[in-house]
This record gives C-alpha cells, structure tokens and sequence, in this order.
C-alpha cells in the first residue's frame, strides 16, 4: 500500500510535542516502514521590530499535524494513544479519510515557499487606513492602494495639503490604523 497523508488533530499549541512524541512510539514500535513524513505546517514570517528584522515561525494549520502513513489497525491506534491527540480528521465509518495527493501537494509547497521566501507577519489588503511611522511622512495616515508582497511594498494615498498623493513605502514604514 501506498502511504497517504492523513489530518490528527493535536491540542492547540502541543503540535510539536505531539510529532515527536509520534515520531518515538514510531520507532519504539518498529513501524518505520509504515510511516513517512509527519509534519507540522509552518511558515517563516519576517516582522519589524524596534526598527530590526526578526523572522520566526507561524503555524498556518494551528491544532492540526499532518502524518504520511498506511492506515492499518496498528498503526491507527499507535496515533490515536499518543498524547495531546483528539483523533484524525475526516473519518468515514470510523475510518479516518487521507486527504488528496493535490491537496498534500499544496500543503507541502507552501511549507517550502515559507522558508524559501518568508511572509510578512502583519498582512495589509487595498483600502485599509495605515499610519506613516517613519521617513517624511511620519504621522501621516493614509490609504493603502496596492500591496507588493514581493518586494515588501506599499503604494499609500496620503493626503498632503489637502490633496491625495500616493507614496510608495516599506512594510517597516506603516502600521496599521
């Protein structure tokens, strides 16, 4: 059988202990060959703070661990003891359902996206009132017009003598309103 990825839900906050509490009963079980990958969905995040860079990890899936297995009555039960877990998700006929390959896939190229490009922890979408923090315009709010994610910019409406001008400014430079 082909190994597939399956959803256990974890206490929130326990999805490390629970994945290497997994990973020992695995090996302590000799069941190896039955598991592949188990996975705790993460992806970096880039934040300013007191005017530094720091990057730290953000769970995108929080309470949620992604195991790669065959599902067999061992290895089901070996899961389901491990502490700090309620079970799997999307069982039908009280057999858990893996999710799909297109599914895992996505998972997965996210997670490598995440350390290959990290994110932006706070997240500004077109419309929103920000507040100019640093460079000429400090103190000045604004309208945000368009967002850059590539290259961690911001075109915002900032209003100048009465008049809207739109600036093109860093994600370090705004905080939002």
């Amino acid at each position: 059988m082909a190994k597939r990825w399956y959803v256990v839900h974890a206490y929130s906050g326990f999805e490390n202990q629970v994945k290497k509490a997994l990973e020992e009963r695995v090996t302590r079980a000799g069941m190896e060959n039955q598991f592949g990958e188990i996975l705790v969905p993460t992806e970096e995040v880039v934040e300013m703070k007191e005017g530094e860079q720091r990057r730290s990890e953000r769970k995108f899936f929080p309470g949620y661990v992604l195991v790669q297995m065959d599902m067999t009555d061992d290895t089901w039960h070996l899961v389901k003891e491990v502490p700090r877990v309620m079970g799997f998700i999307g069982a039908s006929r009280g057999r858990p359902t893996p999710i799909s390959d297109a599914e895992a896939d996505q998972i997965l190229n996210r997670v490598r996206e995440g350390v290959e490009k990290p994110r932006p922890k706070v997240l500004f979408e077109v419309g929103e009132v920000v507040r100019v923090t640093d460079g000429p315009f400090n103190d000045f709010n604004g309208v945000v017009e368009e967002v850059n994610y590539e290259k961690s910019r911001l075109r915002v409406a900032v209003l100048i003598f009465g008049r809207s001008t739109p600036v093109e400014l860093d994600f370090s430079q705004v905080e939002k309103g």
